[in-house]
């Protein structure tokens, strides 16, 4: 009894490395965009609430996520200018900016993270409206608004690990080159025939000299 093995066709082969490219790139466009904004959705919400004592009465105080940490938003706008550079590089310069994509996701996540616990917003502010230095506010709660911003960090951490991965099988935004990278060819002028005045008048019209002088 024979055997026969199977040979993989060679159009599937090929076609896979394209396949994955294209849905890498698209995955990773929707998740860096979207986890930019939701980044920076987030940090304009309210992260922590409490009171602090003025007067013998409680006064109720609020901080917006900008009020406690300005780091999501500012790596949230370098991922997402990153998620937009990866396409005008190419080879060492695309995996450069892939890092950069890839490290302000991190950046957003721990310092959301980080801003969870933080109380020094809520206490300047009770210092500012108690007029003590050295107030600082109770009853601190916070919502759940840093762990959105958490999760925009995770999915611009998603694209800038896709691009690291995936990125040299994307397309870049310059038309000057193949797919290949080599510079396209010019397209050389017909050779002059003196004998033949149609060609003389067709390079003139071109702006050539027909007696290459």
């Amino acid at each position: 009894m024979e055997y026969v093995t199977a040979v993989p066709h060679p159009r599937s082969e090929a076609a896979r490395p394209a396949r994955a490219g294209r849905r890498s790139l698209a995955v990773a466009l929707l998740s860096g965009a979207l986890g930019a904004a939701v980044a920076l959705l987030a940090t304009r919400q309210q992260w922590s609430q409490g009171t602090a004592t003025v007067a013998g009465g409680d006064f109720p105080l609020t901080a917006k996520g900008s009020d406690v940490t300005g780091v999501p938003a500012s790596l949230a706008i370098v991922g997402l200018a990153a998620l937009v550079a990866v396409f005008a590089v190419r080879r060492a310069g695309r995996f450069l900016v892939a890092a950069v994509l890839a490290l302000s996701g991190a950046g957003t996540v721990a310092a959301a993270l980080l801003g969870v616990n933080d109380s020094s917003a809520l206490d300047e502010q009770a210092a500012k409206a108690s007029g003590d230095t050295s107030a600082t506010v109770d009853a601190l709660s916070h919502t759940a608004w840093p762990y959105v911003a958490a999760v925009g960090g995770l999915l611009l951490l998603l694209a800038g690990l896709l691009a690291l991965r995936y990125g040299r099988l994307w397309p870049a935004m310059s038309g000057r080159y193949e797919r290949s990278g080599a510079p396209r060819p010019r397209r050389q002028a017909p050779a002059v025939d003196p004998d033949r005045p149609e060609d003389i008048w067709k390079a003139l019209d071109r702006g050539e000299d027909p007696t290459g002088a």
